[in-house]
């Protein structure tokens, strides 16, 4: 299906047809506190009074100025507000600007910056944020706050939110114009402002629906916000999971699990950290959580052993996806536990890499030379043959075609092809016989030495299979492409009483015996792996580098 690039679509319509459809069905679920004998209360907004309630805001930004092509930074939580303004700016035809706060201080300014917001709706303390660093909000007019306002200026939300109801006529839109900005994570570059469309949303829709057969009575828990919004226009009812959402690490199992079990979770978002937390948690005490038909883990590799732990908490039609995919591009491609843990988890842990399956309906996934430079025009003598390790590019409806003014991104991310515009993933990888896509790590990972390149996900695996290694990280010492090799392990937190000269000998064995390890001679134990706040799975590999020089 190839739909017409002039067609009128605004993605908001989704939701009023939802709301047409299933008028009395919940559509956002939020835990709102407990009673006094500790259950949780919940309060929530069914498809009609949420298509409602997202048409009074509508009316209420229209009459402050946030109108079609506004671009309008969103700092709240995730919550039935969250849900009905993103809908309301996309009624308005107005611009999300969405930043990942688990991206840091710096980075949230930088981007800022970059996208030059001209309405600014948060709660206080993010407003407080503003009023304490005005250089980087310089460029907004209109502050809108939820909640109480305190010493700044502008109107609050109750103030504009326009009622009694009246219908809001969406702004049209047309396939190829600017729905949001969704900042990239940062956590292998600078953060850049991927540039949606309607377009790319209602291909990711669609995208969403046919391969993972949504069905009419799904009930999900996003623990990812971002996530959460497809769920309206999905038909999805979402339940907002008691958590911090920039902490998924240390999230509290039990309420993750009391969520699923009160509300009959059939749909589950996890980053690879809280699979593993939760996961962890109900091998300990045994849980069993039926009403689970799938759960979707993606944001960093997943490893089999994580899979296989929360797998055993699902019944035996239920399954684990991992799909494939960047901020720029998602879904990609996608693989369920059974295949991984029938068939490529014994192939990953001989250093094959990471199979991630077939790319979905509507995508092109091709392998080309690996280069760090610009590609400025496509050209079929790109492409690497089967099996060949090179860099991931895709093509398709609901593949970004370009950042917010930066043409230098522009440039060593898409390559153009006709109308088309194919997007470099960043990540290098290999296509088996069977056309499925086996991801070898980051391109600025990858370690060039004398005798050739060496990728992360491949050696790393084999360093992975000893059982005191809780995870490894290969690096590379010294200017390309004369690196030393170097792998930094980290053994598990819960065994303390580890002999480290004996196992460095027995890694080095190890490394000895196989092909892609035999001249990684160095090994490294740092007390702990710099990881991304957002996921706690993506290593910094450039951090542990410059470390590793040092105690080289």
């Amino acid at each position: 299906m190839n739909p017409s690039k002039d067609k009128i679509l605004n993605i908001a319509s989704l939701l009023t047809q939802m709301a047409r459809i299933q008028p009395y069905k919940r559509a956002v679920v939020f835990p709102s506190g407990r009673d006094d004998d500790g259950r949780v209360t919940y309060t929530h907004l069914t498809f009609r009074q949420l298509d409602m309630e997202s048409d009074c805001l509508a009316h209420g930004l229209e009459s402050v100025g946030v109108g079609k092509g506004v671009r309008t930074l969103i700092m709240i939580r995730p919550g039935l507000d969250f849900f009905a303004l993103t809908f309301a700016l996309f009624k308005t035809g107005a611009i999300p600007v969405v930043v990942d706060p688990g991206m840091g201080l710096k980075g949230m300014i930088q981007c800022i910056r970059e996208c030059r917001p001209e309405a600014f709706i948060g709660i206080p303390l993010a407003h407080a944020f503003r009023v304490t660093h005005p250089g980087a909000f310089r460029s907004v007019h209109i502050p809108i706050t939820v909640g109480p306002r305190w010493f700044w200026g502008g109107v609050t939300l109750r103030q504009i939110r326009k009622v009694p109801w009246q219908p809001y006529v969406p702004v049209s839109a047309l396939r190829n114009d600017t729905a949001a900005i969704l900042f990239t994570s940062g956590s292998t570059g600078p953060a850049k402002g991927a540039v949606y469309t309607h377009g790319n949303f209602d291909a990711q829709i669609r995208t969403i629906q046919s391969h993972f057969q949504i069905a009419e009575d799904e009930i999900d828990l996003p623990t990812f916000p971002l996530f959460a919004l497809f769920d309206p226009a999905l038909g999805m009812t979402a339940v907002i999971p008691d958590m911090d959402f920039t902490r998924p690490a240390e999230v509290d199992p039990e309420k993750i699990i009391e969520a699923i079990i009160n509300q009959g979770i059939t749909n589950m978002f996890a980053s690879p950290a809280l699979l593993d937390r939760v996961g962890g948690f109900g091998k300990q005490n045994s849980i069993k959580l039926p009403s689970l038909r799938r759960v979707v883990s993606a944001g960093a590799p997943v490893s089999a052993d994580n899979i296989e732990q929360f797998s055993a908490m699902l019944c035996d039609s239920a399954e684990v996806h991992t799909p494939y995919g960047a901020t720029e591009a998602v879904p990609v491609t996608s693989i369920s536990s059974q295949e991984i843990l029938n068939e490529t988890r014994r192939l990953a842990e001989k250093g094959y890499g990471i199979c991630v399956g077939s790319p979905l309906q509507g995508l092109d996934v091709q392998i080309i030379r690996i280069s760090d430079l610009p590609i400025n025009q496509w050209a079929e003598e790109l492409v690497l043959d089967t099996s060949e390790i090179g860099e991931i590019v895709v093509r398709g409806d609901l593949v970004t075609r370009h950042y917010f003014e930066n043409a230098e991104a522009d440039a060593l991310h898409k390559i153009r092809d006709g109308q088309d515009v194919w997007h470099r993933m960043g990540d290098l990888g290999w296509i088996d016989r069977k056309g499925r896509l086996w991801y070898c790590g980051r391109k600025s990972h990858r370690v060039q030495t004398e005798k050739g390149p060496l990728y992360t996900i491949p050696c790393e695996a084999i360093f992975n299979t000893h059982s005191q290694v809780f995870r490894s990280a290969l690096v590379g010492v010294g200017d390309a492409p004369r690196q030393m090799p170097v792998i930094c392990i980290q053994t598990h937190p819960n065994d303390p009483d580890i002999n480290v000269k004996a196992l460095e000998s027995e890694l080095l064995q190890l490394a000895s015996r196989h092909v892609l390890t035999q001249d990684i001679t160095t090994v490294l134990f740092p007390k702990t792996f710099p990881v991304d706040v957002r996921h706690n799975s993506k290593i910094f590999r450039e951090e542990l580098a410059r470390w590793g020089a040092q105690k080289i």
